[in-house]
């Protein structure tokens, strides 16, 4: 099922087979009024620097998946997922990265090869020249992580949340709990939560068509 996605800027049309965008004469790591572009190792740093390595789970797969840290970064499409819909969004736009949440190789992989799903994802972006990064229970743990913003989008009071699993080396946790503002219902609650989050798939099975009764 697509993730819910978002492009950092609108798509540019340009020669898909120029991925560094190099035109003659020009430095293809600045922009044409002489500023730096930043490489995929700058956006790496700052995700990182947001986001420590030192929070994520033993289990997980946070970090780089592919890409070279030498190639200039002008767009990131951001997606919860890489799956095929967010894969094909990169690509349709330009991406030089897709930044997602949930890794796509989580558990022991001893292949890649096209012939599988995930295989398939990962060539289709590396001949686009799309790199793909995870940022998993590192963003979850921090303050400001994907906890934290639903604990404030849900306007609990800041003085009574704190992690659900409180995490070692200065990093907050996995989860929050804390108190509303004001006694609710359950039903509101759930309401409140439907709108600021993004709608979960309505349906379930498999994608190929299907004659009902």
């Amino acid at each position: 099922m697509p993730s819910p996605t978002a492009t950092t800027r609108p798509a540019a049309p340009r020669d898909a087979t120029d991925r560094t965008r190099t035109v003659t004469g020009r430095d293809p790591g600045r922009r044409y009024d002489g500023t730096v572009i930043p490489t995929l190792a700058d956006v790496v740093r700052a995700v990182e620097g947001a986001w420590p390595p030192s929070g994520a789970a033993d289990w997980d797969s946070s970090g780089l998946v592919s890409g070279d840290l030498r190639r200039p970064v002008r767009r990131i499409h951001l997606a919860v997922d890489a799956v095929r819909a967010t894969v094909d969004e990169a690509l349709a736009v330009d991406a030089d990265l897709l930044l997602v949440h949930h890794p796509l190789l989580l558990r022991g992989v001893t292949s890649v090869a096209e012939t599988g799903y995930k295989g398939a994802l990962l060539a289709d972006l590396i001949r686009g020249g799309c790199a793909l990064h995870a940022a998993h229970t590192t963003a979850d743990v921090v303050e400001d992580g994907t906890s934290g913003r639903l604990a404030a989008l849900l306007g609990l009071v800041p003085e009574t949340v704190r992690p659900l699993e409180p995490a070692e080396g200065g990093v907050r946790g996995i989860g929050r709990v804390g108190d509303l503002p004001a006694p609710t219902t359950l039903g509101r609650l759930a309401g409140e939560l439907a709108r600021i989050l993004p709608r979960p798939p309505r349906g379930s099975g498999s994608p190929a068509p299907t004659t009902l009764p």
